[in-house]
């Protein structure tokens, strides 16, 4: 009996699988522009489109005097993520909490992938590649759009845009130049803030990027090491190794499911509290 590919060649089963299925772009290069992530992308519509649906249906069967379990959960996370808000953001534009709500709804959705067994999705999109005549070995496909750079690090681009516009919003154009000039060093003869400029501009460009880059980092690098613990879990593979690999990959996912919604609330949470941070007037700082 030969053995299953999982447990013959672990090393390209694993890199198979940490592989996306992308167009365009060179392999080689570690930033390319050129390159459009399809599976990444057809996943995350889906799961944006299952979010929208979910909740238009629920909005036009709202019962307040006999809600239902779906309704009930929603209001937990609504009421939830709106006093996160509250106690974070007090004076937060009306649209912040529906941007948080929707920020750790559309997170645990994308992180959730990562519970579908790895071979799954794969093997459904081979096999439909097959039917056209492509080799199912050249077919790539990644399910957990939060495993990919591109994903974690546009959310936090997203997240670094908001926080540019607030502190404008909050500072006027001028202030917000000024922040750079005057933050962390302060001082309050004018020499000496001249002497100050040149660090207190590199130290707020450092702590501006280091936002968007460490919410990224933190999202991928959680959520890729949980992927890599269920492809290992996989190579355990079939026969007298099966019962442990389903024991293993059972609790996994149960830890992996706190790990899942932690993640989501962070990121939640640190967008909250940057865009509080933006709102302060530049005195307050």
């Amino acid at each position: 009996m030969s053995e299953a590919p999982a447990i013959s060649k672990p090393v390209e089963y694993i890199q198979h699988h940490l592989q996306n299925g992308s167009i365009g772009g060179k392999p080689e290069s570690l930033v390319d522009f050129g390159v459009f992530f399809w599976d990444i992308f057809a996943v995350t519509v889906v799961l944006a489109g299952i979010f929208a649906f979910v909740s238009y249906k629920v909005g036009q069967n709202l019962d307040p005097d006999k809600p239902t379990g779906l309704q009930n959960i929603l209001e937990l996370i609504v009421e939830f993520v709106n006093q996160t808000v509250k106690d974070i953001f007090p004076d937060a534009d009306q649209w912040i909490g529906p941007l948080a709500i929707t920020i750790f709804i559309m997170v645990i959705l994308m992180n959730t992938m990562d519970i579908v067994p790895v071979d799954l999705l794969p093997s459904l999109v081979a096999g439909v590649a097959s039917i056209f005549g492509v080799d199912p070995h050249h077919v790539y496909f990644k399910a957990v759009p939060t495993t990919n750079l591109d994903t974690t690090f546009a959310l936090g681009l997203m997240v670094f845009l908001l926080i540019i516009f607030y502190n404008i919003k909050s500072k006027g154009f001028v202030g917000y130049i000024m922040m750079f000039l005057t933050h962390p060093f302060a001082a309050k003869s004018l020499p000496l803030k001249i002497v100050l400029a040149p660090a207190n501009v590199g130290m707020t460009i450092i702590e501006e990027l280091a936002k968007p880059i460490s919410m990224g980092l933190r999202l991928f690098g959680n959520m890729f090491a949980g992927e890599l613990l269920f492809l290992l879990i996989a190579l355990l593979g079939v026969g007298w190794a099966m019962p442990g690999q389903i024991a293993l990959g059972s609790l996994w996912s149960i830890f992996h499911i706190m790990v899942i919604i932690l993640q989501a609330y962070i990121f939640m949470l640190l967008t909250v509290i940057f865009l509080g941070l933006a709102s302060q007037k530049l005195e307050d700082h």
